[in-house]
């Protein structure tokens, strides 16, 4: 599904206007008719009946307001009990908005303009007494600080009991970047309509959109799947298509032939991890160059793998290059960096690999630390074959030289920025991780949680994007295939778990679960 920013979006619906005779007050009931189903959701999944129940709609004067209205006439027409906090006078409502306050208050809905303190107490009544509460303040086009007569009320919101439903794009977001200033609402769902927008994605958007619905709200599909929007969020039918089919006369080498280069004293751990992640997404064929010092260690923890020890007891150095030429010879793919530890020595032997090497290279952890000592091993690449990169925020800021708030703060334009100029496939791991690719593409990964944040999970999903290039999937769908498992495999876990106390390996594990229960859907 593709994602967009503030002018697409705007763009899409006056030619849904304009090309197909839509008219907007259609539009608008078809987003209204979109929260009503996602009230039933949340609070009537079964029966569906919403009479006696209560909802507080918070409106803004714009067209996100007029959404908001629609909704509260369908929800008074169901049997709620309905109050609408209008912040604004009903006069300086314009077109379709107007007209659905006029509808509004011909129902036996009731509608308090809120214009300062006043209101205050029947609002803070309305909003403790709510079953649902809908947020139509502002939409897409909001920027910056919220007013601070808004602010106070939507703290009130945030505080509320009730089932929180924002309509398009949380109050307090921005639509392009995700950033908050000082306060936002924080809803359990947002509906948002056409396509979703980047900053549901961004910034701080996912800690306060909560679960997304997406309505096309009728907007014709041909405009929906524009081929000049270049930003999607990845889902199970996306992936399912990216998944290679097994041949029934299969074997481990017809499954790929991978190349770890990684561990150090003290990080074994890293190797086996990352080693397992491979196997657990299938690889065919798994070598290891590992350090002498730990490469038994190795070699224990991971008994499926073939372990080769290179010269170094406790770090990979020069020497090791004649060993990794050896097995890389026939590999598909290569991937450096998990445990590695930042020794320059190996600056040399990395420089060799991305020289020498055709297929596709994998850097991660302190591979990309290297990379970021010594910028000009870029051009040891130099066209030579496919890269990926595969930073956290940290590394990523030291690649590109700033802070870790910058990388934040402007991670999609970043993330492809970088991979144009890197010429490689960025995946910048995060809350919502992003998989940018050189020739414009990105992709949101919506999948994962924090019970992904400890140690070796990263390595793990190293790994897995290895098996998956071993196995000839192209670059960029090999990234998109292993950030997306690797987070659903840790949603599985975090429904026995919480988003606490499962291990990476243990996500490693769960990868060949979740990829066998995307396959059935597919049979």
């Amino acid at each position: 599904m593709r994602v967009v920013n503030v002018e697409q979006m705007r763009k899409i619906e006056e030619r849904a206007i304009r090309d197909y005779g839509i008219p907007s007050l259609l539009l608008m009931e078809n987003a209204a008719w979109a929260v009503v189903e996602e009230v039933r959701r949340c609070l009537a999944p079964n029966e569906g009946n919403l009479s006696g129940l209560r909802a507080v709609i918070l409106a803004g004067k714009g067209n996100n307001g007029g959404d908001g209205l629609a909704a509260a006439r369908h929800l008074v027409l169901l049997g709620m009990d309905v109050s609408v906090l209008l912040f604004a006078k009903a006069e300086e409502l314009k077109g379709d908005a107007a007209l659905n306050c006029r509808l509004f208050q011909g129902t036996s809905g009731k509608l308090f303009a809120i214009e300062g303190e006043k209101q205050r107490l029947i609002a803070r009544y309305a909003l403790a007494q709510a079953d649902v509460i809908i947020d139509a303040l502002y939409g897409i086009g909001m920027r910056g600080t919220l007013p601070s007569l808004i602010e106070d009320y939507v703290n009130e919101v945030n505080n509320a009991s009730a089932c929180v439903i924002a309509v398009d794009i949380p109050s307090g977001v921005e639509a392009d970047t995700g950033n908050v200033y000082r306060t936002a609402i924080r809803a359990q769902t947002t509906v948002t309509f056409g396509l979703p927008k980047w900053g549901l994605f961004l910034g701080e958007g996912p800690a306060y959109c909560g679960r997304v619905s997406v309505d096309p709200i009728s907007i014709p599909k041909a405009f929906l799947e524009d081929p000049g929007i270049s930003t999607y969020v990845l889902t199970d039918d996306r992936i399912r298509e990216m998944l290679p089919v097994r041949e029934l006369k299969g074997h481990k080498g017809t499954h790929g032939k991978g190349v770890l280069i990684a561990g150090s004293k003290g990080m074994s751990g890293a190797a086996v991890l990352a080693g397992r992640g491979a196997l657990r997404s299938g690889i065919g064929l798994l070598q290891i160059v590992t350090p002498l010092g730990i490469a038994q260690d190795v070699d224990a923890g991971l008994t499926e793998a073939t372990v080769w020890a290179a010269p170094g007891v406790d770090y990979l150095n020069e020497e090791s290059w004649p060993v990794i030429l050896k097995q890389a010879e026939k590999a598909q793919a290569i991937a450096i960096g998990p445990g590695l530890a930042q020794n320059f020595e190996f600056a040399v032997v990395l420089e060799e690999v991305l020289r020498t090497m055709n297929c596709p290279i994998i850097l991660d952890a302190d591979a990309l630390n290297l990379l970021s000592e010594d910028p000009s091993l870029f051009e040891a690449r130099n066209g030579r074959g496919p890269l990926l990169l595969t930073p956290h925020p940290g590394e990523m800021a030291r690649l590109c030289q700033c802070t870790v708030f910058d990388v934040e703060r402007n991670r999609l334009d970043l993330a492809l920025t970088k991979a144009a100029e890197w010429e490689a496939v960025v995946v910048l791991k995060g809350s919502v991780t992003i998989v940018a690719s050189p020739d414009g593409r990105a992709f949101f990964n919506p999948t994962g949680n924090p019970g992904l944040g400890t140690g070796g999970t990263g390595d793990v999903l190293t790994g897995s994007i290895l098996a998956w290039l071993a196995q000839g999937v192209s670059p960029l769908e090999a990234a998109c295939l292993g950030v997306y498992l690797h987070g659903k495999s840790a949603d599985d876990l975090a429904k026995n778990h919480g988003w606490s106390g499962f291990l990476a390996s243990e996500v490693a594990d769960q990868l060949p679960k979740v990829r066998h229960s995307l396959e059935l859907k597919m049979s």
